[in-house]
């Protein structure tokens, strides 16, 4: 099938799921990671997204028992069976009827034009195919958060959500950090483990509104711009980091600058969304719902490919939830740090 139409999508995804599982063999590498509540298994060649998965994933403890399990095939052309990749035939593509294409019929996926990359997940046999036009052609920031459609796909089946927020505890309670790029939340979060508090992660963490609202870590990766990495120390402390990612930023992982493990989970007491301010202290104080929503859901929403109404729905009983902050970041890590602590000892209200 040399090109797709959203008439042909759904034979098109369920054609290349079975090439790849028929394929499996011819992949030397299998990863198997352990998730909350899943185990991953992953089928790949060696390569870059191999040792990705090895890093940028935090694995659960052994005492964490495993719901379910899911296979994701990484294939590309050169291994028996697999054909190119497909071009997009319909004169228009859009996200929106793209994923209600393939939710008719029971599937996930995710199209990248440039570069001709695929993305199929059936949730019900959870089995996913990710197909490349060759080993190395994949967007610049799958590295850093790898199979993430993949997982948001799984959880947002059984009710949960990958959110586009960072996270700083202590004694198992936490705020989760929302912004858009470029409001300091990122910097945030390894100013507090440099300086004694925990995180379940940067950019994206598991989200369940089962019981409260609880944040579960699911990758490790953590990101600077070289200004920031600058401030914090990490010159030095990593000295070396390697070059700049995608983004012009430097990237590092949680255990390389936290002094205690990754918890497991920890309990969400307050939304919390930063901003640059202009004093030097800094400053929390309450914010309204709706401002929370507009800093949390939109990057959520649009970095996750598919269930859009869900997630809206999602992101508004969370709100609710949660009272809401806006954090204005003073000038000193540490002292930003102390300001999360203190806000945590106190207990939100």
């Amino acid at each position: 099938m040399s090109r797709v139409t959203l008439e042909t999508l759904p034979d098109y995804a369920r054609h290349l799921i079975a090439a790849a599982e028929r394929a499996a063999a011819y992949n030397p590498v299998v990863r198997k990671i352990r998730l909350p509540r899943l185990e991953l298994t992953a089928h790949l060649g060696p390569g870059v997204l191999a040792d990705a998965l090895g890093h940028a994933l935090v694995e659960t403890r052994d005492d964490q028992p495993e719901t379910s399990s899911c296979r994701i095939f990484i294939v590309h052309p050169g291994i028996p069976g697999i054909p190119e990749p497909a071009k997009w035939g319909d004169a228009h593509f859009t996200e929106h009827g793209f994923a209600k294409r393939l939710a008719e019929t029971g599937l996930r996926g995710h199209h990248f034009h440039d570069l001709d990359f695929w993305q199929f997940y059936d949730p019900q046999r959870r089995v996913g195919v990710q197909l490349m036009a060759s080993t190395d052609a994949f967007p610049p920031w799958e590295p850093g958060a790898p199979l993430r459609a993949f997982l948001h796909w799984e959880y947002a089946a059984r009710g949960m959500r990958l959110a586009h927020a960072g996270t700083l505890g202590a004694n198992g309670k936490g705020v989760l950090l929302a912004g858009a790029g470029g409001a300091g939340k990122s910097g945030t979060v390894a100013a507090g483990l440099l300086n004694g508090l925990d995180s379940v992660g940067d950019d994206y963490v598991l989200i369940d509104l089962a019981n409260g609202v609880s944040a579960s870590p699911l990758f490790s990766t953590l990101k600077q711009d070289p200004q920031g990495f600058s401030r914090l120390g990490l010159t030095h402390r990593l000295p070396a980091h390697g070059p700049l990612n995608w983004q012009g930023k430097h990237t590092f992982h949680i255990a390389d600058i936290a002094p205690q493990p990754v918890p497991a989970t920890l309990d969400i007491v307050a939304l919390v969304v930063p901003h640059i301010g202009g004093g030097g202290a800094s400053s929390i104080m309450p914010v309204s719902r709706r401002d929370a929503m507009i800093a949390l859901a939109p990057s959520g929403i649009a970095q996750m490919p598919g269930e859009r109404e869900s997630g809206f729905r999602f992101f508004s009983d969370l709100t609710r939830l949660l009272p809401c902050y806006r954090l204005s970041l003073g000038t000193q890590p540490q002292e930003i740090a102390g300001t999360i602590a203190d806000f945590l000892a106190r207990g939100a209200s």
